[in-house]
């Protein structure tokens, strides 16, 4: 029995809307089957992003690592594309759904009441796919099919029309593509030799003997337990020390150094830190296990999996980096902030345990936008009022304020970085800069690379992070690189192949 299709009864009154209806019409009246049950099943199955968080949940748990930096960065092209759309894209002008009945029976879906441009799954779904295509491109390139589908289904339906969609898809990307240049994704190819000069000589440890490791064994969704699987059969001399989480670190970890030659830590950046401060404290080697859900020092240090700091250990290459100390005590591998990147980790660690870390980030992000309070500070003899200011450790190769890799460790500088929204419309002129990708010539960006750095909170004491940690509430932090002070385990020629050379 031939099913009926009501048509619109809209009248479009320019090109646009000409095609636009005549493009949904000719959707609404197709008798294609696939159009039915398989597109609401779709449809259904993207609001609220749930197909996309689950496709982020088997890429984290199943993919490469790059396939798990696409699931985060696609999670957070999704996030703030959705901010976009809904609080500003969606508020721009009015366009009605189309009119109720438009689709056979068998394909209709609960239909929003709100605007109905742009489309709100598509651009969360170009958004995702992007996202995952910055990180891992034939990744990107097989999300993509599923993301057009996504946008058909609002078509089919009856919940937009298809200028909705492209429309959406329009901003996910450019979104996505946005957070891209303002977050450049991995560039192994990039990173220069390490300098002859700053080699340690340690004797090769085939077996482990002399190392002891301590690792959570719970610790990055299960890679505490896999870095213990790969010691114990790849260094079965080395001695292994399991914590909990409500363990102390520290004193665990001077325990281990009273009887190591080699201090080996497995997790975080954190965690890093304080096997670091141990590892300067006691003048002893580390080696880093990535245990973490980014790990910024082990990739850095160009081990960014297990096996390359078992090799580095087993053929006995390491070198000496830099470390920040904070207030001349505190040790920093990687960065400290102020402002609202503390806000963000100590919302992100609150939910981090019941949600997991990636979707804690996204949500952090979003809250840490909504409530932003910038903070009065003194610096150099200027005063500013600063939404966020980091610090890093040796000079980051990305602009902007969301620096994400370094090409070395050991070049005896401070990367800092604080944008200044003291300045009338200030927030849009940052946004607008970013947009473009010129925020390093933005009058409110302020750059500089020194060996040492002094902040001053001007309204009391303010919230300093470091290393992934929320820190400690400080009014004056003094940051300060010492030089190539930590000898860490990377991989390096062994002599023998650069002398050859």
């Amino acid at each position: 029995m031939a099913r009926s299709v009501a048509r619109p009864s809209v009248r479009p009154r320019s090109w646009f809307s000409t095609t636009d209806h005549a493009l949904f019409d000719a959707v609404a009246h197709s008798a294609n089957p696939v159009l039915d049950e398989p597109m609401r099943r779709l449809t259904r199955s993207a609001d609220h992003s749930k197909l996309w968080m689950g496709v982020a949940a088997a890429l984290w748990v199943f993919g490469s690592r790059s396939a798990r930096r696409g699931a985060v960065r696609g999670m957070a092209s999704l996030a703030v594309t959705s901010l976009v759309t809904n609080q500003g894209a969606k508020r721009l002008r009015w366009r009605s759904r189309p009119i109720a009945g438009s689709v056979p029976r068998a394909r209709i879906v609960r239909t929003p009441t709100s605007n109905s441009m742009p489309s709100g799954h598509s651009a969360s779904a170009a958004a995702f796919a992007v996202g995952v295509a910055a990180e891992n491109r034939k990744l990107g390139l097989a999300l993509a099919p599923l993301a057009g589908l996504v946008g058909l289904s609002r078509v089919a339906t009856g919940a937009h029309y298809p200028g909705d969609v492209v429309v959406g898809f329009g901003i996910g990307a450019t979104v996505a593509l946005g957070l891209a240049r303002m977050h450049p994704t991995d560039d192994e190819d990039r990173r220069p030799p390490t300098p002859e000069s700053t080699r340690v000589p340690v004797p090769p440890r085939p077996d482990g003997e002399g190392v002891v490791l301590v690792v959570n064994p719970a610790s990055g969704g299960g890679t505490g337990e896999r870095i213990i699987d790969k010691v114990r059969r790849s260094l079965p001399a080395a001695e292994i020390v399991t914590i909990g989480s409500d363990d102390d670190v520290e004193a665990i970890l001077r325990s281990a150094a009273d009887r190591a030659d080699v201090i080996a830590i497995g997790g975080g950046d954190g965690s890093v830190a304080t096997a670091a401060a141990i590892a300067l404290d006691t003048d002893t080697p580390l080696a880093v296990f990535p245990g973490g859900t980014f790990n910024h020092f082990a990739r850095d240090i160009g081990c960014p999996t297990i096996a390359e700091t078992v090799t580095a250990i087993e053929r006995g290459t390491a070198a000496f980096v830099d470390v920040i100390r904070l207030n001349g005590t505190t040790v920093i591998v990687n960065t400290a902030s102020i402002g609202a990147y503390p806000r963000f980790v100590r919302t992100r660690e609150r939910l981090e345990h019941t949600i997991g870390k990636p979707l804690a980030s996204v949500y952090a992000t979003l809250s840490t936008v909504r409530r932003e309070r910038p903070v009065r500070i003194s610096f150099n003899g200027t005063t500013a009022r600063t939404s966020l200011l980091f610090v890093g450790n040796s000079q980051y190769r990305s602009g902007g304020f969301a620096p994400t890799q370094r090409f070395t460790l050991d070049d005896g500088l401070l990367d800092v970085r604080v944008i200044d929204v003291d300045h009338r419309f200030a927030t849009t002129r940052i946004l607008a800069a970013l947009a473009v990708g010129r925020i390093e010539r933005s009058a409110l960006y302020h750059r500089f690379e020194v060996p040492e750095f002094t902040v001053t909170s001007l309204d009391g004491q303010t919230l300093v992070a470091h290393d992934g940690e929320v820190g400690d509430y400080l009014r004056t932090a003094h940051f300060e690189i010492v030089s190539r002070s930590l000898a860490v385990y990377r991989p390096l020629p062994v002599p023998d192949e650069t002398d050859g050379k």
